[in-house]
């Protein structure tokens, strides 16, 4: 690399056509780093590039999570086999414009990519015994048409306040449309409560992109861990009758108060670290 250059280049892929998933480590529930780095291991994804952070982060502090310092990162990965280029990276604080045109300068010289799927999550007060909802949202029609074949809720209303302005992700597909990459922003509902960690929502991702990218994936090891965490929700239930409660109460569609939500989070969050 030369000085100066933003971003590090270690390999370039052997891609004629290919699919970018990006992800945030900003995320809810942090269910789109999850799902990619769930991919990268079982299609054994390769580094390739890296975007520099000089100009786009604050080099001034770094925050620390659980004693470990959390330096802002922005790389890709290329799975040959499967045309699959995978992007994870911390949202910048500056130059948004120049940092998506880097990702897609660098997704189209390198790896020819023809489409892009952003991934998040999008917190639900459902109860995790409920089904997990994809949402989609769509930059072309030739987007909506191919994702026309899966169980998507694709017919969502919104716009950004006065004063704000779009989601980063939204700013991507727009970039991307710009070049006439077909993008969608793919979220998937999770439970307000299992927000530190909630592996039915990433398995629900990993569906998706298993079946519409044929990427052949034996799912086997996440079924294994959703059934052993829902397992231990039922032991948790049945361990404590107020928690039990509350999240029968959501099971019936009714809501809880404000400090019946705060101390059903609290509960969780805490079983969740002592698990870890």
């Amino acid at each position: 690399m030369s000085e100066g250059q933003p971003f590090k280049l270690f390999t370039k892929p052997k891609l004629e056509s290919s699919s970018l998933v990006v992800a945030w480590n900003q995320d809810v529930g942090k269910v789109g780093a999850g799902v990619v780095d769930y991919l990268n291991r079982k299609l054994e994804g390769r580094e390739f590039a890296e975007i520099s952070p000089e100009g786009f982060f604050s080099l001034g502090g770094v925050s620390v999570e659980e004693d470990i310092a959390q330096f802002p990162e922005s790389k890709f990965y290329w799975c040959q086999e499967n045309s699959l280029v995978i992007f994870k990276s911390d949202i910048p604080q500056y130059e948004w414009y120049r940092f998506l045109g880097l990702v897609l300068d660098i997704a189209e010289k390198y790896c020819k990519v023809k489409e892009i799927y952003i991934v998040g999550g999008m917190v639900s007060a459902a109860a995790h015994t409920m089904p997990r909802i994809l949402l989609s949202v769509v930059n072309s029609t030739d987007m909506k048409r191919v994702l026309s074949h899966h169980e998507l809720v694709s017919d969502m209303d919104y716009e950004t306040q006065d004063g704000q302005r779009p989601t980063f992700s939204s700013f991507l597909l727009w970039a991307a449309k710009r070049r006439n990459i077909a993008g969608a922003s793919l979220w998937v509902t999770l439970p307000f409560y299992l927000l530190a960690a909630d592996l039915q929502a990433c398995k629900k991702l990993a569906e998706f992109f298993n079946a519409h990218l044929e990427l052949s994936i034996d799912l086997s090891d996440i079924d294994e861990e959703v059934a052993r965490q829902n397992k231990e929700i039922a032991q948790v239930r049945s361990k404590y009758p107020d928690l039990d409660g509350y999240i029968s109460k959501l099971e019936g569609n009714l809501s809880l108060t404000v400090d019946e939500s705060q101390k059903l989070v609290r509960e969780m969050e805490e079983w969740l670290r002592k698990r870890r």
